[in-house]
């Protein structure tokens, strides 16, 4: 698994943007899907996750009714669709996959990618 996180950029507050995470490797299919957020200053922090079929997301309580995690496994891709954007969005965004179930918790990850960086302006 080699996961490469796109999409980030400059948006203003209430805009959208879609992050993407691409697997250049060939069992993303069998893995469970992260992303997390570290803002300047703080921790990384847990925002979605999303199981190997799509069939079980959870969001944090931040991003919940704004956020959706989703996956297109035949393009070895997952997503973060972003809407209503807050500053507090403003983070390095990551991606990260897991083999087994979907996990809160960073330290289950194994694969990160790179980190994108969104930025919410007021």
């Amino acid at each position: 698994v080699q996961l490469q996180a796109s999409g980030g950029g400059l948006m203003q507050a209430g805009g959208s943007l879609r992050l993407s995470c691409a697997d250049s490797g060939r069992t993303f299919s069998s893995y469970a899907m992260g992303w997390f957020r570290q803002a300047p200053g703080k921790e990384r922090e847990f925002v979605a996750t999303i199981n190997w079929n799509g069939a079980v997301t959870y969001y944090t309580n931040s991003v919940k009714g704004r956020f959706a995690i989703s996956r297109d496994n035949a393009k070895n891709t997952g997503y973060l669709r972003m809407n209503s954007l807050k500053p507090e969005d403003t983070a390095v965004y990551y991606c990260a996959a897991r083999r087994g179930t979907t996990s809160l918790n960073a330290h289950d990850y194994f694969y990160w990618g790179q980190g994108t960086l969104v930025t919410v302006s007021s």
